[in-house]
């Protein structure tokens, strides 16, 4: 069977349901943001925010939010760029991935080229894939920075585990930007974690208690971890009290070295989980 797809409303937000094999995926058109993964287990694998603001304009609080063209305040663009707060377009179908498109117009005009990115979706009974397209349209070429921020639901944070970084040099953002190497076979989260690893190649596994879950990359070289503590978490609105113990973010990135673009080239990166 391939993948099928049909309109729905989530949160009030106009958003596309994805069906195959038994699984289900909600996007929304606001960002690109896919908002739920059900595989065909039936437990739901993406956190979403019970405070997760859908408000034109705003930046929804857990799922997949697309990041582009800039990640974080790494430049003179608004935190993680524009394309999380602005509304794609369904694109149709290719084969069995579900398409979503944003080009240039007067919502990117804060970034002055011109571009298409299309963002792609493929769900499979146990597997999430999704892909991040980026073409210059401009007659320069361009630089910029994307991840797909991926919030993944776990029972609790204090018992979960992200295996495979061992050997890769990492930014330590939540303590200044410090550089590293980890060294362990799997990182724990007892408090702040804010993590970007380079140079990532291995498959990680996500430990949450007897349960595993793979996750893979390709086209993006750098990995984020994140998850904000108790104390942190506390001064953010749209986390409702507790709900940082709930997810933790494995984000597949391309953010320590910038890809740059010349006219007429194409980037893709995806992330695989399953």
């Amino acid at each position: 069977m391939s993948q099928q797809h049909e309109p729905c409303r989530f949160h009030g937000s106009p958003c596309l349901r994805l069906r195959n094999e038994g699984a289900t995926a909600i996007v929304a058109l606001h960002g690109a943001q896919v908002l739920s993964w059900i595989p065909a287990d039936g437990r739901e694998r993406l956190f979403l925010g019970a405070r997760a603001n859908f408000a034109p304009g705003s930046a929804i609080r857990g799922g997949i939010p697309v990041i582009f063209p800039q990640f974080a305040g790494r430049g003179a663009l608004r935190k993680h760029g524009f394309a999380r707060a602005l509304d794609w377009a369904f694109a149709g179908v290719d084969g069995d991935e579900t398409v979503f498109a944003l080009d240039d117009g007067p919502g990117t005009s804060e970034w002055p080229f011109a571009f298409a990115c299309r963002l792609k979706v493929s769900v499979r009974a146990m597997r999430l894939a999704v892909s991040l397209e980026v073409q210059n349209h401009d007659a320069a070429p361009f630089a910029f920075t994307a991840a797909l921020h991926t919030y993944l639901r776990v029972g609790d944070i204090a018992h979960v585990s992200l295996q495979g970084l061992q050997g890769c040099d990492y930014e330590d953002s939540a303590n200044g930007g410090t550089l590293h190497r980890a060294s362990g076979h799997a990182i724990a989260f007892a408090g702040e974690v804010d993590r970007i690893y380079r140079d990532v190649v291995a498959p990680l596994v996500l430990a949450d208690g007897v349960d595993r879950l793979q996750i893979g990359q390709r086209g993006f070289s750098d990995a984020i971890v994140w998850n904000p503590g108790e104390a942190l978490a506390a001064r953010i609105g749209d986390l409702a009290p507790g709900e940082y113990r709930r997810f933790v973010c494995v984000e597949a990135g391309k953010v320590l070295e910038p890809v740059a673009l010349m006219p007429g080239e194409r980037w893709c990166g995806s992330q695989v989980l399953g």
